[in-house]
């Protein structure tokens, strides 16, 4: 099969430079600046073993003709799916396999309205991109983990092909019939991305801990089950170990990225908004993520880099209604 990677950023970058690595024919969708530096030298791969340039190939937009087994990996914002999406509807059959390597629990959802075969990634993988051609790996040997499960369960022939195309290509991955428990794992865990985007100083840790009780109790209002802190650690152990890049650690996650490289726009409205949007529906509070969210689109929307607003700011804004 070939793998289609829309959207070549952090995630989507790293893994179609691995599975090409590892022999998988692979066509990356990026666009701008990051396309034409990655058509004219191939994709820096950056991790603390060193750099190397992968040669990949590279379109602005989805493939005219999609070939037969293709496997589209979605790999945009949540906040550019329903373009992507679009996009690709217009040029991939109905029959193609979308694959939803992406943060949020709204994608498979979107994808499922216009296309059959639809999966989903629970990603954990600490990496970066922060300028044209270049992504980094922070985690060796295992550079991430991609556990996938068919949407809104089950698991398939394609799922245990994915789990070990990805496991090929140094990740750790399973299939899972359950994926979006885990999927909402991670939510849980993401609502803390805003935080590290916008505050600085201390009191980070008390405050992503307030926006995942929010989640943890709109998630339980809702009926949703999400797995487990302790499954999540279990899954985890050991395998994720970070260490420098290039004499520097990791600076932030994605929403930090975003705001650093000022792209004009935060997945915010897609973890944090999620748990409003719950909170809306069952009658549950959410005041400390709609604010997160209020200040993520602010921050965006202004240019202002990460870490421009004090935790102490933020607490007396809350404070405020």
């Amino acid at each position: 099969m070939r793998f289609v990677v829309y959207g070549a950023g952090a995630i989507g970058g790293l893994i179609g430079a691995l599975l090409a690595e590892a022999g998988e024919d692979v066509l990356l969708i990026a666009r701008g600046a990051h396309a034409e530096a990655i058509r004219r030298s191939g994709l820096a791969v950056e991790s603390p073993e060193g750099r190397r340039l992968v040669p990949l190939a590279v379109a602005e937009g989805p493939a005219a003709s999609f070939h037969p087994g293709d496997v589209v990996l979605l790999a945009v914002k949540s906040q550019d799916t329903a373009a992507a999406l679009s996009a690709l509807r217009q040029t991939a059959p109905p029959s193609i396999s979308v694959v939803c390597v992406q943060n949020g629990v709204d994608n498979e959802r979107a994808a499922l309205r216009l296309f059959a075969d639809v999966y989903g990634v629970c990603v954990m993988c600490p990496a970066a991109h922060l300028e044209p051609g270049v992504v980094q790996a922070f985690s060796s040997p295992t550079p991430g983990l991609l556990d996938v499960g068919r949407y809104p369960v089950g698991v398939d022939a394609l799922c245990s092909a994915l789990a070990a195309a990805f496991r090929a290509a140094t990740f750790e991955s399973v299939a899972r019939p359950d994926i979006m428990r885990w999927k909402y794992r991670k939510l849980l865990m993401n609502l803390g991305n805003a935080v590290e985007a916008l505050c600085d100083g201390p009191g980070r840790l008390e405050l992503a801990h307030l926006a995942g009780d929010e989640g943890v109790a709109c998630l339980r209002a809702a009926g949703i089950d999400a797995a487990s802190e302790e499954e999540d650690a279990a899954r985890r152990g050991d395998l994720l170990q970070l260490h420098a890049v290039g004499g520097h650690r990791r600076a932030g996650g994605s929403s930090w990225q975003s705001l650093q490289r000022g792209a004009g726009s935060i997945e915010s409205d897609y973890l944090n908004g999620e748990i409003v949007l719950l909170g809306r529906r069952h009658g549950i509070p959410t005041p400390v993520n709609a604010l997160l969210q209020e200040l993520a689109w602010e921050r965006t929307l202004s240019g202002a880099g990460p870490g421009s607003l004090s935790t102490a700011a933020f607490f007396e804004r809350l404070s405020e209604g």
